[in-house]
């Protein structure tokens, strides 16, 4: 019997998750059975861009309105590959047969968290359903077992986000510490924040990704901030190349435009080696040569290409989600999620949403 065959024949032992992640501005949705991910669909919020960032009241207005069409379509494409798979007997897939509802409980926009906690609990109620709350960050890091090759534990996650960065220690599904993060700034608003003055718009990163591709990453030099121990500081290179610019625009006014390339893939280039350096010293501490990123700037192709050189250089073994687990996205919510069912790791359905939580 192949994969598909033993994803469709349903036996007592199929544990179906129905998971919802709206901590910020995505409103996403994603069906698993038995930890193998079925649907992931993923409604995105373009009304922010013109406001050059996630503007919380319109992000939950849009999460109301995207919710119930992004979980129905979830629900039928699983229905979808179930009912194509090879075999004989094979029942249909419908809501009804979900075994449990997830849900992000936070950390993000208290607003967006609301809207997804609250569609979890009405359909873990009317289905008479075990409700599963999540953990955002901790999904992040578990992203990471979503597909081949997967990490062998422990390994240790360089997670980077816009509002996060955190070096993660984990030894099981349930065991999972923050050895180092961020004082201030996280990586991903580094990378907003040196987009926004260099005059890109909002979302910045990826263009920085983008140009850095046709520039010189040593063209020029910005602050790296020597913190403590594994902890990270971004704010010293955001002012960093503020001054740097505003100098140099006293010279020349099109100074910028004239180096755009060069400008973003120096800024790349100084994150990312903030990021691995740290990196490398939490391997050398921890004698863990498993290491995975995860995060939404875990999509930034420098980032990636430099965490699979210096694994081959230090000798890791090194791993790094696909892109559409990399952003915000249910099926992180799932695969977390089928580790608590396991556990019997279950929510109330007094399980409130929270903008900032500890692991």
């Amino acid at each position: 019997m192949n994969e598909q065959q033993a994803t469709a024949k349903k036996t007592v032992k199929d544990i179906r998750i129905l998971a919802i992640e709206s901590s910020c501005d995505e409103t996403s949705a994603a069906v698993c059975i038995n930890g193998k991910i079925l649907s992931n669909f993923i409604a995105n919020q373009t009304v922010h861009e013109k406001y050059g960032g996630v503007v919380p009241e319109l992000a939950s207005r849009a999460h109301m309105q995207n919710i119930v069409p992004v979980a129905d379509a979830a629900i039928k494409a699983a229905a979808a590959k179930i009912a194509q798979a090879p075999g004989v007997g094979h029942p249909a897939f419908s809501l009804q047969d979900i075994d449990a509802i997830a849900f992000t409980q936070s950390p993000g926009l208290i607003g967006s968290l609301l809207v997804g906690v609250q569609f979890a609990k009405s359909l873990a109620l009317a289905l008479d359903k075990p409700l599963i709350a999540v953990h955002h960050m901790q999904a992040h890091v578990l992203a990471n077992l979503i597909a081949e090759p997967k990490p062998d534990f422990p390994f240790l996650c360089l997670t980077v986000s816009g509002g996060h960065t955190q070096i993660v220690l984990a030894n099981s599904p349930y065991d999972l510490k923050v050895i180092g993060e961020t004082i201030d700034d996280a990586a991903g608003e580094a990378f907003d924040k040196s987009a926004k003055l260099l005059g890109l718009p909002y979302p910045g990163g990826p263009l920085v990704d983008k140009y850095a591709k046709e520039g010189n990453p040593l063209a020029f030099k910005f602050a790296e901030p020597q913190i403590p121990e594994l902890n990270f500081s971004f704010s010293g290179l955001k002012t960093s190349v503020l001054y740097f610019l505003q100098a140099r625009k006293k010279e020349d006014e099109h100074f910028i435009e004239k180096h755009m390339p060069d400008l973003c893939a120096s800024v790349q280039y100084t994150i990312i080696n903030i990021l691995l350096k740290k990196l490398k010293k939490a391997v050398k501490e921890t004698g863990v040569k498993n290491v995975c990123i995860a995060g939404g700037v875990s999509a930034n192709s420098g980032l990636r290409t430099a965490l699979a050189e210096t694994g081959k250089k230090h000798g890791w073994q090194t791993f790094i989600p696909a892109f559409e687990y990399c952003t915000d996205n249910a099926a992180m919510i799932a695969i977390t999620a089928y580790y608590k069912f396991l556990n019997n790791d279950f929510a109330s359905l007094d399980a409130s949403p929270a903008a900032r939580a500890e692991w």
